[in-house]
């Protein structure tokens, strides 16, 4: 990955589309903005994706900082309005054999190459993602600096928690329903008690302790 193209320093107070307006500015568009959602947890997949946009969406943010249902609307205005959108899931046996730092930049890779409209540049939140043959910036906290990143965040956090929801269904002991597969005390109690599932990650410390008392 590369710098912010030579130009103007972007202000503090340039919104949540300042990086966008500068690299238009430098004739670097599209630009595909990439995050990832459930790196924390311990169960389910991880889920990356990757968005251009050529306009604002009303009411925009940082996934983590908006409401299940504002989340929600978003995501219908982005999937609505965006030039492009992908979406890739990998699994939790993935996340175990490779590692969920190998498995995070790898997701963030395979969303950006599935991309149909091929971006000029690229914003990730976070991890640089090498090897796809155009620049980026890799920005800390980007999914609040960035709106593009921030489509991706809510993106990649509405797919998972859907999937999440549909896994309560087949492993309904575990609540992944209510915390997504994130390390709570009652997630923590139902492992203990039943020990872990097939979308459970194995390398996990809490889960392998589980596994290794049964």
């Amino acid at each position: 990955m590369t710098e912010l193209a030579k130009g103007p320093t972007i202000r503090r107070d340039a919104g949540l589309y300042g990086y966008e307006r500068a690299l238009i500015r430098r004739g670097l568009t599209p630009i595909a903005g990439v995050d990832e959602a459930g790196r924390g947890a311990c169960a389910g997949p991880l889920v990356a994706a990757a968005v251009i946009l050529d306009r604002p969406i009303p009411g925009l943010a940082d996934s983590k900082l908006l409401s299940e249902k504002r989340r929600e609307a978003c995501f219908d205005l982005i999937m609505a309005n965006a030039v492009d959108v992908s979406v890739v899931s990998i699994p939790p046996g993935e996340c175990d054999r490779w590692g969920i730092q190998r498995a995070n930049i790898e997701a963030l890779r395979r969303a950006l190459a599935r991309l149909a409209v091929r971006p000029a540049y690229a914003l990730t939140d976070g991890f640089p993602v090498d090897g796809l043959g155009i620049p980026g910036l890799a920005m800390w906290k980007g999914d609040r600096v960035s709106g593009s990143i921030a489509a991706a965040s809510v993106i990649a956090k509405v797919t998972r928690d859907r999937a999440m929801v549909q896994l309560h269904e087949e492993f309904p002991a575990y609540d992944f329903a209510t915390h997504k597969g994130y390390v709570t005390a009652v997630h923590e109690a139902a492992i203990r008690k039943h020990g872990p599932c097939a979308e459970h990650r194995l390398t996990y410390a809490n889960v392998r302790a589980a596994q290794e008392k049964l």
